[in-house]
């Protein structure tokens, strides 16, 4: 079965960076684009960023310059490399593929505070 596993979130000083990770199995990995999500308390989960099976990049505007991501198709595993963490960054973050229908992980919390 399909099964998407993200870490590396923790609490992070705002300017402070963290690399999230989502392992995924039971599908080709490399042949599916990779996306992120976040949602923050008491909004609605929103598009973060995306990277296709060949590679290409696009982001949401309040990411752009500051997160990065990638994919390493022999670990079957998609990053997102965040820098110059802000507060309002502060969300639970999860991946997702679309296949038969959209599969997402059980999120991995990040918080940006002082």
């Amino acid at each position: 079965q399909v099964q998407l596993v993200e870490s590396g979130g923790g609490l992070v000083q705002p300017g402070g960076s963290l690399r999230l990770s989502c392992a995924a199995s039971g599908y080709i990995f490399s042949l599916k684009n990779m996306r992120w999500y976040r949602q923050a308390p008491g909004k609605e989960r929103e598009f973060v960023a995306q990277i296709t099976a060949a590679g290409d990049t696009n982001y949401a505007d309040s990411v752009k310059g500051r997160f990065t991501i990638s994919r390493d198709n022999a670990k079957n595993t998609v990053y997102l490399q965040m820098n110059s963490l802000k507060p309002e960054d502060t969300a639970v973050y999860y991946c997702n593929v679309l296949l038969s229908r959209g599969y997402w992980g059980q999120g991995t919390q990040v918080t940006v505070s002082s």
